[in-house]
């Protein structure tokens, strides 16, 4: 932990998954303005359009300028070779000067939120969801971790993008609150077993995106469908920057308790 807030990130390996859209575009977007040059983002989506266009957004940029590599890497996070292919571009970005190794499980989907969950019978379809959701966060950390091992003047730093579902039930929400308890779980103890590795659980709030428009028109539960679109009318959903200020503020600042849900709303 530091004392003082810092005013970078470092000359750092920023590996993002899910950057092509919404939050995880945002996520690339700041980061990319608090490292230092010399810096290498890796992105990671399934859509090559949305991943390019941010990759010549950010060549266009400030940071992009003065030397940010950004690499692309289309890849099917719950495909052995997806994770592989993220592993090897991100050992090619790599330099041995960077001081920082940023690892940001962000990728996720929202699951089929028009059933209850007496409804899932079966078990190939929730095994899809899951190792999109739950095995491929584990296993690209894993890897990660291991082709970047801890040494001296090193900080290695491994952030989960989680949600309120993590820790409270939401009706006709089972494969997502179970997929967010799951992987909140995971890193708490990845946290225990590596305490020379910063761990946060993330939790950006309801935001203003597409899966807050798919919330609002297909779960099932008519009283959460209520809320959501309660939220939306009330304008109280939080724009991704909004939300992803607070998140790099915690991450400048490094005080979090390694391992802990930090709610946006705590910030």
């Amino acid at each position: 932990m530091s004392s003082t807030a810092r005013t970078d990130l470092g000359r750092a390996l920023c590996i993002i998954t899910g950057a092509s859209r919404g939050f995880g575009r945002t996520i690339a977007t700041d980061m990319s303005r608090l490292v230092k040059p010399g810096s290498a983002l890796v992105l990671t989506a399934r859509s090559v359009d949305d991943l390019r266009a941010l990759q010549a957004e950010l060549a266009e940029s400030e940071a992009g300028r003065a030397g940010l590599v950004v690499e692309c890497v289309v890849a099917d996070l719950s495909q052995k070779g997806g994770l592989e292919s993220i592993v090897s571009v991100s050992k090619e970005a790599f330099s041995e000067d960077m001081d920082h190794v940023l690892l940001v499980n962000n990728a996720g989907s929202l699951g089929d939120v028009s059933r209850y969950a007496k409804a899932f019978t079966d078990m190939a379809e929730v095994d899809s969801y899951l190792s999109l959701n739950v095995s491929s966060s584990l296993c690209l950390t894993a890897s990660v971790l291991q082709a970047f091992p801890q040494r001296p003047g090193q900080q290695r730093t491994v952030l989960n993008i989680t949600s309120l579902c993590a820790l409270q039930p939401f009706r006709s929400w089972v494969l997502y609150c179970t997929s967010k308890a799951a992987r909140e779980m995971m890193f708490r103890v990845l946290a225990e077993e590596e305490p020379d590795l910063r761990v946060l659980s993330y939790s950006p709030g309801p935001l203003d995106t597409d899966m807050q428009m798919l919330a609002r028109s297909r779960t099932a539960d008519p009283s959460i469908r209520k809320s959501f679109s309660d939220m939306f009318a009330q304008g109280q959903l939080l724009t991704c920057e909004a939300s992803c200020a607070k998140l790099m503020k915690l991450l400048l600042e490094d005080n979090y308790t390694t391992g802990a849900h930090v709610d946006v709303y705590d910030v």
